[in-house]
């Protein structure tokens, strides 16, 4: 006779518990997603990272290509105007012409560093790779800055030792005020490019851009020329242009002498990148062109 089984009997208990234990066993809980702070710092380095590389392929174009076009401008100029223009403090043209050409070529690969980085990632369908991480827009924000002010300085290196073999370069008396303004001026293209490079859906607007807005702003920046020479108003209407104050403010620190006031031009440009870091934050929060 066959004694009854009670309800309760659970015979998958026992089947469980005649299978040998292994050494291994699996967690039972496993908590995503990963933790990863206030300031994803992994994830920042390794996009700078990425940021700095990509202009290092190719450094042929992106770092000796402006520093040799910077290089004819001056020679060209050099052997145009020579000693022909007094310039007041300055020993000859060469001397006030190499601290903006300096600045002109680091402001227009400081715009094509984050412009370009962002145009080519829409255009070649890898922009998810830059919003799927778990990155913030300021941890973007930064990485892609980070990579545009270190090009930015290395080009400056890269003309300053050229120019010193034109005896162009004397020794800055203001050193620290000249690197103040180099990565002011960086920082604010680089804001500028990352909003060219998230509006612009195509190379050709980008192109326009850099075309009809940065290259007029940095040559009828003082560049080539003292503002105090052009006459009234566009002397003042000079002086307001940033790209102005940016150069202006770099030959004051490389030569001493300025046309315009330093304080004033510091003030202007670090309320301007913070109004571009703001509008960069938003842009990239909402994800404006990126996320459609």
């Amino acid at each position: 006779i066959k004694k009854p089984v009670h309800p309760s009997f659970n015979f998958r208990h026992i089947a469980m518990s005649a299978k040998p234990k292994t050494s291994i066993e699996t967690p039972s809980l496993v908590v995503r997603p990963i933790s990863v702070g206030a300031v994803n710092w992994i994830g920042t380095s390794t996009l700078y990272v990425k940021e700095v590389m990509r202009f290092l392929k190719v450094p042929v174009q992106t770092l000796f290509g402006p520093a040799m076009t910077a290089t004819l401008f001056m020679m060209v100029f050099a052997v145009a105007v020579g000693e022909r223009i007094s310039l007041g403090n300055f020993d000859n043209f060469i001397q006030f012409l190499a601290p903006g050409l300096i600045m002109m070529a680091v402001l227009q690969n400081a715009f094509a560093n984050t412009s370009s980085s962002l145009t080519s990632a829409k255009v070649q369908g890898n922009i998810v790779d830059l919003l799927m991480p778990p990155l913030g827009p300021n941890e973007i924000i930064c990485a892609l800055l980070g990579g545009t002010v270190t090009r930015g300085v290395l080009t400056a290196l890269i003309c300053v030792v050229t120019f010193s073999l034109f005896s162009a370069i004397i020794m800055p008396p203001h050193f620290l005020i000249a690197c103040g303004f180099l990565i002011a001026g960086s920082l604010a293209m680089g804001f500028a490019g990352i909003i060219a490079g998230i509006w612009a859906r195509k190379f050709d607007q980008l192109s326009a851009i850099t075309s009809f807005v940065i290259q007029p702003l940095a040559f009828l920046s003082g560049t080539f020329y003292s503002v105090h020479r052009l006459p009234e108003p566009f002397d003042l209407i000079a002086q307001i242009n940033p790209v102005f104050m940016v150069i202006d403010g770099f030959r004051y620190g490389m030569t001493g002498v300025a046309d315009g006031n330093i304080l004033v031009s510091a003030a202007v440009l670090t309320i301007l990148n913070i109004l571009l870091f703001i509008c960069c934050y938003i842009i990239l929060a909402t994800g404006f062109r990126l996320k459609s």
